[in-house]
């Protein structure tokens, strides 16, 4: 099974910025995709953020051009870089990280979620 370790959110004030970071141990291999959605307050989870393999992106329209997400395989994390933050990223933040141990199999693994909280 796959771990996953969340940190880096916190409470920021608008314009702000914070680095999330999502630590991946146990049984990760053949990682497809990694990512990051989010959970505001009675709205449903939405993706803010993917990283295939293979180095492509994928981001939400609302957050493009102010967060980035990125990875370091050596050391099994992934990343994102929220700048210019606003009162509408407040959320809880989830990492999620896709594996296939097999052709044409697919495993998601979900971290624990990290609160972020933007102040106006």
């Amino acid at each position: 099974q796959v771990q996953l370790v969340e940190s880096g959110g916190g409470l920021v004030q608008a314009g702000g910025s914070l680095r999330l970071s999502c630590a991946a141990s146990g049984s990760i291999f053949r990682v497809t995709r990694m990512g990051w959605s989010r959970q505001a307050p009675g709205r449903q989870r939405e993706l803010v953020a993917a990283l295939t393999s293979a180095g492509n992106t994928n981001y939400a329209d609302s957050v493009k051009g102010r967060f980035t997400i990125s990875r370091d395989n050596a050391k099994n994390t992934v990343y994102l870089q929220m700048n210019s933050l606003k009162p509408e990223d407040t959320a809880v933040y989830y990492c999620n990280v896709e594996v296939m141990p097999s052709l044409g199999v697919f495993k998601d693994y979900w971290g624990q979620g990290t609160q972020v909280t933007v102040s106006s």
